[in-house]
């Protein structure tokens, strides 16, 4: 028998999306509860390889009402935007359930029921405050693949310590892959495969990048590439097939490092990766950092379209009215998924949860 509980709103989610809704509820009085599935908050951040810095300076990388600790400039570690998350919580005494795991969405007449575990919670609002990219993808030919081959997701990678000597083959050139890459070629040689997304135009950890590059990136992704732009509507057509530029690992330090740059991998031939025109790459490892799963499919509700991506208008699920998002990509604009990003997308949901709520019954 579940237990049984109402509350008034539930964010489903912990991280910095979740924390930023969660702390415009209290500031507008809405009664709320935040549940995570990871024992600490900010274990998202922490189970990310080891070397990871963010690609914000500390300036912007603080959510509403609390500064981030650190020289403006400065580039956080991994581990210290997790903890600032951490502080974040205690800072406001939000009411984050920790190692709650959703594993239930559905509605039953104007309610919600939230199911995790042995309970149940009703609820008028849900907030699904997550990214778009929450489980590790593989391609299927991944599984005919040599079992010499040492295999590991992006989102498992750590050091490279974890991998056998020998040459590594990373696949997928976004940001993870090329980061990756460039940390490896220290130890071992190193092919990248995939098409490159493009690079940030400067180098993000100098001077010009830490003050003047970063306050126009911050303006162009905040405030230009929007879907109230013509720009930002024509970016939106080709981001999710195309992938964000690369930040730090550009084209030339890679070939600096001796990192080959090689075409997709497109499928196994004779238990090795190869690409399109049959070239295999005879490696000891593959690091897979080509993609990942929405994991939303716990949502019990005809809101998902083809790609499992809920269909929303600026978070706002007009087809069940009282369920909301905040992290998706390009939810508002290419900033809506970062730090400094989800705070506005944050305060326009909770805007919409007041107005339901003032609204006379049966409105709305």
């Amino acid at each position: 028998m579940r237990r049984q509980e109402a509350i008034y709103t539930v964010v489903i989610r912990g991280g910095q999306s979740g924390l930023s809704v969660g702390y415009r509820l209290q500031q507008r009085g809405i009664p709320f509860v935040i549940l995570d599935a990871a024992p600490r908050t900010g274990d998202a951040w922490r189970h990310r390889w080891d070397s990871l810095r963010l690609f914000t300076p500390a300036r912007i990388d603080g959510l509403d009402g609390l500064a981030f600790p650190a020289a403006p400039n400065y580039y956080p570690t991994k581990d210290e935007m997790a903890d600032y998350l951490e502080v974040y919580v205690r800072h406001f005494d939000l009411p984050v359930r920790l190692g709650v795991k959703v594993d239930r969405l559905t509605r039953v007449g104007e309610r919600f029921m939230v199911a995790a575990g042995d309970r149940v919670v009703a609820a008028d609002n849900v907030v699904v405050a997550m990214s778009a990219w929450q489980y590790s993808k593989r391609p299927p030919f991944a599984a005919e693949l040599a079992p010499d081959i040492f295999q590991i997701h992006s989102r498992d990678y750590r050091r490279p310590a974890q991998l056998p000597e020998g040459d590594a083959l990373v696949v997928g050139a976004g940001n993870s892959g090329a980061e990756i890459a460039l940390e490896l070629s220290a130890s071992r040689r190193v092919g990248l495969a995939g098409r490159h997304p493009g690079s940030e135009p400067f180098d993000v950890d100098g001077w010009f990048g830490s003050t003047v590059g970063a306050r126009l990136m911050e303006f162009i992704l905040h405030r230009v590439l929007t879907r109230d732009t013509a720009l930002g509507r024509k970016v939106i057509a080709t981001y999710f097939g195309k992938g964000a530029p690369v930040v730090r690992a550009k084209p030339r330090q890679l070939a600096a490092a001796g990192v080959s740059r090689v075409d997709p991998i497109t499928h196994s031939r004779n238990g090795l990766p190869a690409t399109a025109d049959g070239s295999t790459f005879d490696v000891a490892s593959v690091i897979w950092a080509c993609g990942y799963d929405p994991g939303l499919e716990w949502i019990d509700l005809d809101i998902l379209d083809a790609n499992v991506l809920p269909r929303h208008r600026l978070g706002i699920v007009d087809e069940a009215p009282g369920l909301y998002f905040v992290g998706q990509p390009f939810q508002y604009s290419i900033s809506s998924h970062t730090i400094f990003g989800v705070g506005r997308d944050a305060a326009r949901v909770v805007e919409a949860i007041v107005a339901r709520s003032e609204a006379p019954v049966g409105v709305g």
